[in-house]
């Protein structure tokens, strides 16, 4: 009987070790977000309870909470928590608020939307990252986020209009249709890349227009159809 609970012991004690994303979670914000004077109560929480691990590639599991952009494919990227969480943290979101989250890649930065909005429509333009983020929602229980595929400089008309907007990647341009999908006094927030330096601005609808701020700077890749048209010389 002593020898099988040794046995039953040393199997135990050297069996495979499963990773404490939990543990992972409280360092990012401790290390990650507070430290970026991201405060608020409601967006902390949201960054403690959503598990970023499940809404990155499998084989970037491992890095999910390293203070890096998380690469999905070309020219696509999960941004990193400080990143995403200063973007969120300027929208100033309410539980009534519609959101449209642009180009969310496997759906994170929507997990964490929905913890502080009362809907999310994520705009995923890649099918197969559609397809996947819907997945991964609804294993997670984000009941209130409608998957949208489809081009991201479009928007989502059908949903409009929204309270806030959030792109997730960079942009040289704010597209005039995304724009028009604001309600009047809605917020925006970007990321706007110059070459490789980039800076994020938030701005309010007034009168029909955006007025833009410039909140921090950061760097991602600029996606797909938010290029600024470029001019060749003969």
């Amino acid at each position: 009987m002593r020898r099988l609970w040794q046995e039953k012991r040393e199997t135990v004690v050297t069996g495979p070790v499963m990773p404490d994303f939990a543990a992972r979670r409280r360092m990012m914000v401790d290390t990650q977000v507070r430290p970026s004077d991201v405060t608020k109560l409601p967006l902390i929480q949201a960054m403690l309870h959503v598990p970023r691990e499940r809404f990155v590639p499998d084989a970037w599991v491992e890095a999910a909470y390293v203070g890096e952009h998380v690469p999905l494919g070309p020219g696509r990227v999960v941004l990193d928590p400080r990143t995403l969480a200063k973007m969120i943290d300027a929208l100033l979101l309410g539980p009534r608020d519609l959101v449209l989250d642009v180009a969310p890649g496997l759906g994170y930065s929507s997990a964490v939307i929905a913890r502080l909005a009362e809907a999310v429509i994520a705009l995923e333009p890649d099918a197969d990252l559609a397809a996947e983020a819907e997945a991964a929602l609804t294993a997670t229980d984000f009941g209130n986020v409608i998957v949208e595929n489809g081009p991201a400089n479009a928007g989502a008309p059908r949903h409009a209009p929204y309270d806030a907007l959030i792109i997730q990647g960079g942009i040289e341009v704010f597209p005039t249709t995304l724009e028009e999908q604001l309600k009047e006094g809605g917020r925006a927030v970007a990321l706007f890349m110059d070459d490789t330096l980039g800076t994020v601005r938030t701005g309010i609808k007034r009168q029909g227009s955006l007025r833009w701020l410039e909140i921090f700077h950061a760097s991602a890749p600029v996606l797909d159809g938010f290029s600024r048209a470029r001019s060749f010389a003969l």
